[in-house]
């Protein structure tokens, strides 16, 4: 079984732009492997190896099926790898902010802006 450095592996399968990100992402412990935390980038990893990862504030978990050979296309980094992924959790929506004006009234003038100013801060 072929075995591959771990931040080799991560900009292989474009989970990274660069080898320096992905060192940098398993050093500072957001990287997994096989539930045990690491902070080694040259750990080696292989198929059947399970990678808990933190990219972007998404969790990620990827099944390696293949340690790859190149950077290739996106179709072709897919192949490198299973997610296992939990569905994203959706996101509540901030409710709108209503200041009172028509909708595609264009911006504010000085004296609409002077007078928004005056009831924010409260002064009469």
């Amino acid at each position: 079984m072929e075995k591959q450095r771990l931040d080799k592996w991560l900009f292989f399968s474009r989970a990274v732009k660069s080898r320096t990100l992905a060192q940098k992402l398993i050093e500072t412990g957001a990287v997994r492997v096989n539930s045990e935390r690491t902070d080694r980038s040259d750990h080696k990893v292989g198929a059947g190896d399970v990678l808990t990862m933190t990219v972007h504030t998404r969790l990620l978990v990827w099944r390696i099926l293949d340690p790859g050979t190149r950077r290739g296309p996106a179709p072709e980094a897919a192949l490198l790898y299973e997610d296992l992924s939990p569905p994203p959790v959706p996101r509540e929506e901030a409710p709108a902010v209503h200041a009172g004006r028509e909708p595609g009234s264009g911006r504010p003038t000085k004296k609409e802006r002077r007078d928004t100013d005056r009831l924010r801060d409260g002064e009469d």
